[in-house]
């Protein structure tokens, strides 16, 4: 099975086509959020792992999941989807690889997501 793409480009036009005319402009906004929320939604997945809260980790987690969707970030929102079924399953008890997993693949999506935002 080939590796998927970190960016859809399918939802990457998808979005692009919710404001044509506007130069991408919705687009390069819609990323900088992205960009600038997910790393503090990664921190919350570390602290409330750390805390052993679950119910926060799970939030986190789908958080993650659907901003995720969102911009395209395919393989980032299957890691977050594991996560949220992972720990609402069976809590968050060995978490950690698969939080190390979203942070990997967060820093290959937002290389991806920088070169659509420029």
């Amino acid at each position: 099975m080939p590796e998927l793409p970190s960016i859809d480009p399918e939802a990457i036009s998808n979005l692009r086509e919710l404001n044509p005319g506007d130069g991408g402009e919705f687009l390069r906004e819609i990323i900088a959020i992205y960009l600038e929320d997910t790393p503090k939604r990664i921190e919350d997945l570390r602290s409330t792992l750390k805390s052993g809260d679950t119910a926060g980790f799970t939030r986190a987690a789908h958080t993650i999941k659907g901003s995720s969707a969102n911009v395209g970030a395919q393989v980032l929102k299957g890691i977050a989807e594991r996560l949220e079924i992972m720990s609402r399953r069976d809590g968050i008890a060995g978490a950690e690889p698969v939080v190390a997993e979203i942070e990997t693949e967060f820093a290959r999506a937002s290389a991806e997501l920088l070169k659509l935002k420029s």
